[in-house]
């Protein structure tokens, strides 16, 4: 989709929160100024999406997947907002960066970045997403899911090369998994970013499943001189958030 197509999308849901009664394709393309012949190409495709909904007048208003939508991006922010604080203080501590992010279908959101005085650069950012596999966070949730969830991810996922580091075997990230089920917390060696060594560890929620992930990340040797002590903030720290949003 071209970025004038994405602008158009925009606008049609900005122009039908306004109208919750409905708009029909030709008032939607008189009140936007849109040609009509693509205006209807639009709705339709939003439509069959489940983006917008319509009337037996084919009246179109905002569709049931907006509400889904919009009900992860709700949780999303109150998750980040509610651990920030904790964040902030497990990076003061610990001196390097620290991440938060949560599960989107089969792919990692990071929700939250708090940086140090000495962070390494990262293409890594609040609203951007990164395959399981490769992540210290994405490893955290294939550790840590349900069994059922764990394996429906797990039977879709390709696994390619991102660094000389990355696991590209199956069974090698299985054994991986289980070694970090063991330890409580999940660990990325340069597999997504050179240089760059992250552990993680999941945060919990009142119906006991994990809900987000929390991380350290920082360049390899100087995350190893200190890992015990950062293991053991980063565990305590992910326990704080996860009683803090109900978790027992």
């Amino acid at each position: 989709m071209s970025v004038k197509s994405a602008e158009r999308v925009l606008r049609v849901f900005d122009l039908l929160a306004q109208h919750p009664v409905g708009l029909t394709i030709k008032e939607i393309s008189e009140i936007l100024s849109f040609p009509q012949s693509s205006t209807s190409g639009l709705v339709e495709t939003l439509y069959k999406n489940s983006y917008l909904t319509a009337d037996h007048f084919r009246k179109y208003k905002l569709g049931p997947k907006l509400i889904q939508l919009g009900g992860a991006a709700k949780d999303a922010l109150d998750l980040s907002a509610q651990g920030l604080p904790f964040l902030k203080s497990l990076m003061e501590t610990v001196q390097e960066t620290v991440f938060m992010a949560t599960l989107e279908q089969s792919e990692l959101v990071y929700v939250a970045k708090i940086t140090s005085n000495r962070s390494i650069q990262t293409t890594a950012e609040p609203g951007k997403s990164k395959p399981l596999y490769c992540t210290g966070l994405g490893k955290a949730f294939l550790t840590f899911l349900p069994e059922n969830k764990k394996g429906e991810i797990l039977s879709h996922l390709k696994l390619e090369p991102i660094t000389q580091k990355t696991i590209t075997k199956k069974e090698d990230l299985l054994q991986q998994l289980d070694m970090f089920v063991e330890q409580g917390y999940s660990i990325d060696d340069e597999e997504n970013e050179e240089g760059l060594y992250c552990l993680a560890a999941p945060v919990y929620g009142v119906d006991q499943t994990i809900q987000a992930a929390i991380s350290v990340a920082g360049p390899k040797e100087r995350m190893l001189k200190q890992k015990e002590m950062i293991v053991e903030k980063l565990l305590e720290t992910a326990m704080n958030i996860s009683c803090s949003i109900g978790y027992r």
